[in-house]
């Protein structure tokens, strides 16, 4: 049977990359629901506006968009069917976005019900990494403590169970 820490890591794995994958692909197309995309267009051109230096990088809000948007894609993509460490890769990488983003929405002052999600998520996103990079805790029969470089089982272990009289 699966750990819940395994179960845990799975299922913020699955959710958070099927959410940036809707969200990416909002960002990309109109075809799931055109009035979040215009929406999406009208808010980056804001984010443009507010940082003259994109535009003088040659950054158009479409470009913008539509690149935000691509690697939402790709690391959802990568969190919900990619195992091992690229899921970590990507978790990391969407976390930048989402600070990215929540730096654009700061920037041109909007009210916290529109970037709400995005602190959530973000939230989510830092959960699922610290998780993901926990290490796995060792079985008790193989545990051990280091005292003046000699290997000894820890206290608990070495106590004999209750009612037992422990012979060496």
């Amino acid at each position: 049977m699966a750990s819940p820490r395994t179960v845990t890591v799975v299922a913020l794995s699955v959710a958070l990359g099927l959410f940036f994958v809707f969200m990416g692909t909002i960002k990309l197309t109109p075809r799931l629901s055109k009035d979040a995309y215009n929406e999406m267009k009208r808010a980056y051109k804001s984010y443009v506006r507010a940082l003259p230096m994109l535009k003088k990088m040659g950054v158009s809000s479409i470009l913008l968009r539509k690149s935000i948007g691509a690697l939402e894609v790709a690391c959802g993509i990568v969190m919900t069917l990619v195992p091992g460490r690229p899921k970590d890769v990507a978790n990391f990488f969407l976390l930048l976005l989402v600070l990215t983003v929540l730096f654009f929405h700061q920037l041109v002052g909007d009210p916290l019900k529109r970037y709400a999600h995005a602190l959530v998520f973000g939230i989510l996103l830092t959960c699922r990494l610290l998780i993901a990079r926990q290490p796995e805790e060792q079985p008790p029969e193989k545990r051990i403590l280091l005292v003046n470089g000699d290997e000894q089982p820890l206290a608990q272990e070495a106590a004999p169970e209750k009612g037992k009289v422990k012979v060496s």
